[in-house]
């Protein structure tokens, strides 16, 4: 996956980057923006996405890199609009989609996940260029 990262930063300039802890350096996970390859019912778009290492949750660590990321997006790469999406269940990171003021937006179904998986169902998340600030 990190040579995966490496190649889409290299040919766009942007993606998922490694994030590290400012005060030690240590790898903690990826934040970032990624084109979504999978064909999604708002296809095209640009996600915001997140993973961090378990021990580093709770911190504000997520929301703090993806601000740096809509930074990037909005001021940098001049996006309209920024979409995320997990699975209906995973509060956690639809709380940092909510402290990036980003809007619910409705649901699908993702289907990459097997149907009658409790994780099949996602939400959809938007923040737009002119109401980020609002």
């Amino acid at each position: 996956m990190a040579d995966k990262c490496h190649s889409l930063i290299t040919e766009r300039g942007w993606g998922f980057w490694a994030a590290e802890l400012k005060e030690s350096n240590q790898f903690v996970g990826f934040v970032g923006l990624h084109i979504p390859s999978d064909q999604l019912p708002f296809s095209p778009c640009v996600e915001i996405g997140w993973r961090l290492a378990y021990q580093h949750w709770g911190k504000g660590l997520a929301t703090e890199a993806a601000n740096g990321a809509l930074n990037v997006a909005f001021e940098v790469l001049h996006l309209r609009e920024i979409v995320a999406f997990t699975a209906v269940g995973n509060y956690r990171s639809r709380a940092v989609m909510e402290r990036l003021r980003m809007q619910e937006s409705g649901t699908f179904d993702h289907h990459q996940v097997p149907e009658g998986s409790a994780l099949r169902k996602h939400c959809l998340y938007r923040l737009a260029y002119e109401t980020r600030d609002a």
